[in-house]
């Protein structure tokens, strides 16, 4: 069954209402994307719809579907090679300009949340929102000690909203894995529901604040970036530094100011791969509205990191696979990288591991020392994940979240400098890593912090042993019992299918025979028919 069926009929009467249909002409659609046009016309709401002369409908038509629809367009607002420049324009608003709650209910629901009254908690609440997002909304304030600061609140209510529409993402995530190869490969299920615990966390913003306070900390004293100061947090509230930037597509001000676009740019990939490599924490939600530049030394700017709700982590060996296969495709070594998927236990026995580097040489070869403006990262990640499913790839979930990071990174590096070299800028950064990742030295120092711990564990081994012999046997006891019902199961099912032939049979012959009687007698044939049907529903 699909679960929450009125929703989607919401979902259709919202597109038809603000006649998305319109956007983009149908000739210019993919092939595949017309009969979603097609069936956006054939609501009702549609027919005496006059949307269609809004300017802003794509961004009102995405704010009324919920935070969901407006976290997409983020994502795609970073995308100025993919998306025309009039539906960009709607798309970037979304990023801070969100359609804002009443300012009534952000005082009572600071108040309630801070258990205090607005006067007593600032001396001056700025009612205006400074920003709206698919969240929440930010207001200014003052403390009664004269700092700045900035109030962050939850959007009232949008949680069970939010709930409802990862259901129906986790019913389309099974019902696509069920026919389509890809989607089992990229365990689609799982990063529906990885994401929907990602997401579920941003609405607790004492979460988003101790995330902030751990990204302040791995920064402290950084030339590079800076993240804001947390006063307080509860869930649905967040008072913290107020800062002074502007946002990393603000190019026009950049140019103003003379910053060198080119040494922001390698400053932000260093950023970059120094909170996935070193601090193995990086914000995995980087779209303008949340990454901004300082001003204030226009000659040395630094980044500055808001909205840390969404942040990703790796294992040691994800991080050491993912360091090799970058490494791996900047050296143009791909026979490497195939070993290394390999190792990495991605790949299923009997896959052609020759034809797998050629196609992948084919594919990501060409990208090697292209800049910016000519690498579409997230176009050669479709054509990886279209090898990945014809070569039965497993592609862990954990690493669906970098990889929407490193789309937005490559959306924010067109912007601030195309010409930018991400490899020759990430090659000696990775380099360094893995040499000091797989230094003996260092092994020996690790292992030498756990031998306490070894000594400490061996006066448990004679428990720990008599345990494992006493749970193998009841191990080989649980798997004779399992056998033995699996065989009276198949016993039943033979049993149970030679009973409903000899029923179908029963049946087709009674009726057959029915139909070449008189009347009178084909009758009785019929009662036979019906108890046949009857004894095989109740054997």
């Amino acid at each position: 069954m699909i679960p929450h069926f009125s929703r989607l009929l919401e979902l259709w009467q919202l597109a038809a209402h603000h006649r998305l249909d319109t956007l983009i002409p149908e000739e210019e659609l993919p092939a595949k994307a017309r009969p979603l046009v097609q069936l956006i016309k054939l609501h009702p709401a549609a027919w005496t719809s006059r949307a269609s002369k809004d300017p802003l409908r794509l961004k009102h038509a995405l704010e009324e579907m919920g935070p969901l629809f407006v976290k997409l367009g983020q994502l795609l607002s970073t995308r100025r090679d993919l998306i025309p420049p009039e539906l960009l324009v709607q798309l970037v608003q979304l990023q801070d300009r969100v359609t804002p709650f009443a300012t009534d209910i952000a005082r009572q629901q600071v108040e309630t949340s801070l258990n205090a009254k607005i006067e007593t908690l600032f001396a001056r609440f700025d009612d205006a929102p400074l920003a709206a997002a698919s969240i929440a909304q930010v207001h200014t304030a003052a403390l009664h000690d004269g700092r700045e600061v900035i109030v962050k609140i939850v959007r009232p209510a949008i949680r069970p909203q939010i709930i409802k529409d990862f259901e129906i993402l986790n019913w389309l995530g099974h019902w696509l894995e069920a026919r389509l190869e890809a989607a089992r490969a990229l365990h689609l299920v799982q990063v529906i529901s990885d994401y929907r615990q990602v997401i579920l966390n941003e609405l607790d913003l004492s979460l988003e604040a101790a995330n902030t306070m751990q990204m302040r900390h791995n920064f402290m004293g950084s030339s590079m970036m800076y993240v804001p100061e947390v006063y307080t947090a509860t869930k649905d509230v967040m008072v913290a530094e107020r800062i002074s930037g502007v946002p990393v597509s603000d190019i026009e001000t950049f140019e103003r100011l003379g910053m060198d676009r080119a040494m922001l740019g390698e400053k932000g990939l260093t950023i970059f791969f120094t909170q996935v490599f070193r601090d193995n924490f990086f914000h995995a939600d980087m779209h303008p509205g949340n990454v901004f530049v300082e001003t204030l030394n226009p000659q040395n700017p630094r980044f500055i990191a808001l909205d840390c709700a969404i942040v990703g982590e790796l294992s040691k060996s994800d991080q050491m696979t993912v360091a090799r296969l970058l490494l791996a495709v900047m050296n143009n070594n791909f026979e490497q990288l195939i070993q290394i998927v390999h190792q990495a236990g991605w790949i299923p026995a009997g896959t052609d591991q020759n034809t797998l580097a050629r196609e992948m040489r084919r594919t990501v070869g060409p990208m090697i020392s292209k800049p910016m403006d000519q690498l579409d990262f997230a176009g050669i990640l479709v054509q990886v994940m279209d090898i990945a499913r014809r070569h039965h790839l497993e592609i862990p979930p954990q690493l669906m979240l970098l990889l929407k990071t490193l789309v937005h990174v490559e959306g924010l590096g067109r912007d601030l400098y195309p010409q930018l070299d991400i490899w020759k800028l990430a090659k000696p950064i990775l380099t360094e890593w893995v040499k000091q990742n797989v230094n003996p030295m260092n092994s020996l120092k690790e292992l030498g912090q756990q031998i306490p711990d070894m000594l400490m564990g061996a006066t448990d081994l004679p428990a720990l042993l008599i345990d494992s012999l006493h749970n193998l046997r009841q191990q080989g006891a649980w798997q004779d019992r399992q056998w033995r019902e699996l065989q009276q199961m198949r016993l039943d099912i033979q049993q149970t299918r030679r009973r409903d032939w000899i029923a179908a049979s029963g049946f087709l012959t009674l009726l057959i025979t029915a139909t070449q009687l008189p009347w009178p007698v084909a009758v009785i044939f019929l009662i036979l028919a019906g108890i046949v049907v009857l004894w095989r529903l109740i054997a």
